[in-house]
């Protein structure tokens, strides 16, 4: 079951290096000179307990756990996250902006790491309880130019970041066929260009969510 909350969910989604934290920024600034109360989050994470199973996530050698396991901690992460603030938040009135959330699942251990959808989405809905983004903006990039830009980065690289360009390839078709499989909550945003462009292709795309849902409101 989906429920309808008077706050409103969007998701960023995208490969690694795709610019997800500028723009999300960015749509934060946004929306909060319209008036909107906006909220940001981030996944795995997000809250206290989940952004402790987040550090076991990124950390470590990249066959710390097999797939299954490493979804499941994902999972776990989501539930408290769901409880703990976004539900919370969206049941106030507020805008919740999150960097990733259940497609990055999907795509990352189903696309990326083979383990079948049907077993993603029985943990996904154990975490969620019916629980799905108004919008989700995916920046797509050519993983090559994203794994360049995250070499770029002072940060430690995690786990994620680490793993072989076969296996990025496959979350960039991912993500692509997600948007295509679902245009009508999914908008595919090319990444490649500067940010000041694709925060104009974002700011468009949420103008035309915050139409509907004050029309929907009134």
């Amino acid at each position: 079951m989906q429920y309808n909350y008077p706050g409103c969910l969007i998701t960023l989604e995208g490969g690694e290096g795709a610019g997800k934290s500028t723009q999300i920024a960015f749509l934060r600034d946004w929306l909060a000179a319209r008036g909107i109360s906006v909220i940001c989050s981030r996944e795995p994470g997000g809250s206290p307990g989940a952004e402790e199973i987040r550090s076991l996530l990124n950390l470590g050698e990249l066959d710390k756990w097999d797939e299954i396991t490493e979804a499941i901690l994902i999972n776990a992460a989501r539930r408290d996250h769901v409880v703990r603030k976004i539900r919370p938040a969206l049941m106030r009135g507020d805008w919740v902006v999150c960097d990733r959330f259940l497609d990055s699942t999907l795509v990352y251990q189903g696309a990326g790491s083979g383990i079948p959808l049907d077993i993603l989405r029985t943990l996904i809905n154990m975490a969620v309880e019916g629980l799905r983004p108004d919008l989700t903006l995916i920046l797509y990039i050519d993983p090559l130019i994203g794994l360049k830009r995250i070499k770029r980065r002072k940060s430690k690289k995690t786990r994620f970041d680490r793993r072989d360009s076969a296996f990025h390839a496959r979350v960039a078709n991912g993500f692509f066929n997600l948007a295509m499989t679902e245009p009508e909550r999914c908008a595919l945003i090319d990444a490649t260009q500067s940010p000041k462009r694709v925060a104009m292709e974002i700011s468009s795309v949420v103008s035309n969510l915050l139409k509907n849902k004050i029309k929907y409101k009134n």
